[in-house]
């Protein structure tokens, strides 16, 4: 068979492939819809901005997929396929990771595929899209590589191995199919929550340091970030979201940078109805922006600016600018249980207030609080409470997962989903917090994800009016209270315990001596109306840098009983968790993100849990047994096997031990003798 010559004869191919499958719904370049073209367009500037803040350059006009989609997932799903000559240009790699450079994506199938479906979601008019690659020589020797792509940002793009023809673009139907195959197995929501993670906290650092070298004050900073993403949200279809360009650094009344954000805020707040209360907290928080006018004055750009402005800028728009590009434009591809404002507010307080110490906040990690919301089978009915909010850790996993529930019972973007998750972000979350500054974190957390924010309120959890308890009636409950208060903050699920259903079900976070002793008014409180159910004894590392304390997870069903002491708790060893914690990073060292899995698993079924044996010895992990009355017995170590029989590797251990310590002595003696001799 004779090669082609032309890329034009690789796109007739293409068109055959469609007429072959009976797809006539595809278009070309030309032809492509004016909002995808939009969206696209909208995402290649942005794209370039980046490029060039790596040191490259891009020349010339923008360029367009050769075919695309626009009818899978009611429009929701654009499918964008790139085509290259010569059966070398199907994909440019480094190691596993598609390379994103403009030579690669220019003369490369895939990376150009994988680039114009990132730029569509970069515009946030698309959350996912399907990019397809394909390069060849002619009819026989033709490769396809199809990859799902959720994200805008680095490696968010999965390769669906088992699609290598266009066969599944035939109909509605085969792209479902297609559909369930491509989405993200747990394992791989897992790697991206910890590595968006990683990414968030390397931008914080930087972050941090640009915010000190202008001295901004570590409780401000946190404050100008939660600010400054709020001023870049629409407002509603009135007003677009402010952008670098928006800030001139004019220095005139009510036209500053500060002002100008500060403003954008206000109008958005307004028009979202936040409650008036809500907002002057809020905005009282938020006029540090704006307070101090020498920060609206142009000064020459911080050197970690680099070349995100091209002049001159206020201190204002510096960091303005620094927030847009990292960490706005990435927030749909960090979303999902990742604490974006909790990340930021950790990494500004290790160089302020002890690292919060004094005042008791440490947040959980957002694969934690995925695996508690987990444990107590959150789905799209449920109404979940958090009495010490904090930042929303728990509000943000846990509506995530109700989100997640409700898209596979409708269908995603249906109107029933749609309507379903309108529903549990206004009326199924209940998040109370006492402290102004966490309080704000937590209200922009919420309104970051489509707004959740409607019932998180300022106060104490003990002094709410109980109508609001009884009205919202929480079905589950999670909880990391604040260690500094009473009994490590025992008395915080206590009272959460008796303001929710009965049949619903807590799962807490606390250090480990408010179940051995420190908490145990509380803890026998609970047992006259409660059941535990477990105690999940966590690694010892799980705080670090925030704090070097040992936790277990307590999980409490609300029977309006006393506690049955006949009835076996389950005491379940979870500290290796297949993670190594420093102060820089969090480093796989044992298949984390099974074991994450797997503790799901072990907490249902116990010993008999279908679990990876050779990451569990579950006759040491899991241990069953009752509690007494006392309060006082409820952390693993207390029921903890330590098997004493000797086996034969131990004797052989021993004695080779001794053999070798034998051995050494004869040979001290003779050295001893010899120098004797001389």
């Amino acid at each position: 068979m004779k090669d082609w010559n032309l890329e034009d004869n690789v796109n007739d191919w293409v068109k055959s492939e469609f007429a072959r499958i009976k797809q006539t719904k595809y278009t070309v370049e030309s032809a492509m819809s004016d909002y995808l073209k939009n969206a696209i367009q909208q995402g290649v500037i942005l794209k370039r901005l980046e490029l060039e803040e790596a040191g490259e350059k891009e020349k010339g006009k923008s360029w367009k997929p050769d075919f695309h989609l626009e009818t899978f997932g009611d429009g929701k799903i654009p499918v964008l396929i790139e085509n290259k000559l010569g059966s070398n240009k199907l994909s440019a790699t480094n190691g596993d990771k598609i390379k994103n450079d403009i030579k690669s994506v220019k003369n490369y199938a895939v990376n150009g595929a994988i680039h114009y479906a990132q730029c569509a979601l970069m515009s946030k008019k698309y959350t996912e899209a399907i990019a397809i690659g394909i390069s060849g020589n002619n009819a026989n020797n033709v490769t396809i590589k199809v990859y799902y792509v959720f994200g805008a940002t680095d490696e968010t793009y999965k390769l669906v191995e088992s699609y290598t023809t266009l066969d599944f673009l035939e109909s509605k139907k085969s792209f479902e199919e297609f559909y369930k195959a491509a989405t993200l197995t747990e394992d791989e929501k897992h790697k991206i929550l910890i590595d968006s993670q990683a990414k968030l906290q390397e931008y914080a650092k930087k972050l941090n340091k640009l915010m000190h070298n202008h001295a901004i004050t570590a409780p401000q900073r946190v404050l100008y970030v939660s600010g400054m993403l709020l001023a870049m949200q629409d407002i509603a279809e009135i007003k677009k979201g402010l952008v670098p360009d928006d800030l001139k650094g004019f220095n005139l009344d009510n036209q500053r940078d500060g002002d100008i954000i500060v403003t954008h805020i206000e109008n958005f707040l307004n028009e979202k109805e936040i409650p008036q209360d809500k907002k002057n907290l809020m905005m009282a928080s938020f006029r540090e922006i704006n307070k101090d006018t020498d920060r609206d004055k142009k000064i020459e750009l911080d050197t970690i600016i680099g070349k995100l402005l091209p002049d001159e800028a206020s201190v204002n728009k510096q960091i303005f600018a620094y927030i847009y590009e990292n960490i706005f434009l990435s927030i749909d591809s960090m979303s999902g249980h990742l604490d974006i404002m909790g990340e930021m507010y950790s990494e500004f307080l290790k160089y302020a207030l002890g690292d919060g110490k004094e005042i008791g906040i440490v947040l959980t990690p957002p694969y934690v609080t995925k695996m508690m919301s987990q444990i107590l089978e959150v789905d799209e009915n449920s109404k979940v409470m958090d009495l010490a909010t904090g930042s929303a850790g728990f509000l943000i996993s846990s509506m995530q997962l109700m989100i997640e529930y409700a898209e596979q019972k409708y269908g995603k973007k249906t109107k029933k989903a749609i309507d379903k998750i309108e529903q549990i972000k206004k009326h199924q979350l209940l998040g109370v917090e006492l402290d102004a500054q966490m309080f704000t974190l937590a209200s922009t957390n919420m309104i970051l994800r489509g707004d959740g924010s409607s019932n998180i309120r300022k106060g104490s959890s003990f002094k709410e009016p109980a109508e609001l308890y009884r009205t919202f009636n929480a079905d589950k409950l999670l909880l990391n209270p604040p260690f500094s208060f009473k009994e490590n903050g025992m008395p915080f699920i206590l009272f959460g315990l008796a303001n929710m259903q009965i049949g619903g079900k807590a799962a807490i976070i606390i250090q480990d001596s408010a179940g051995n002793g420190k908490g145990i008014e509380s803890c026998k409180a609970i047992l006259a109306h409660n059941q535990l159910l477990a105690s999940i004894k966590m690694p010892i590392d799980l705080f670090i840098p925030m704090a070097g304390v040992q936790t277990s997870i307590y999980v409490i069903e609300h029977t309006g009983k006393s506690h049955d002491y006949k009835k076996q708790v389950k005491f379940i060893d979870f500290r290796n968790d297949g993670y190594k914690r420093t102060k820089r990073s969090l480093i796989e060292i044992d298949n984390p993100m099974q074991r994450y899995n797997d503790i799901i698993e072990i907490y249902k079924n116990g010993t008999t849990a279908d679990v990876s044996h050779n990451l569990w010895d579950l006759k040491q992990t899991i241990v069953m047994s009752v509690i007494s009355e006392n309060g006082n017995d409820w952390n693993y170590e207390q029921y903890q096997k330590i098997d004493t029989k000797p086996t034969l590797q131990d004797f052989k251990k021993t004695i080779g031990d001794y053999l070798a310590w034998e051995v050494s002595n004869i040979l001290k003696q003779q050295n001893n003798n010899e120098s004797l001799g001389k």
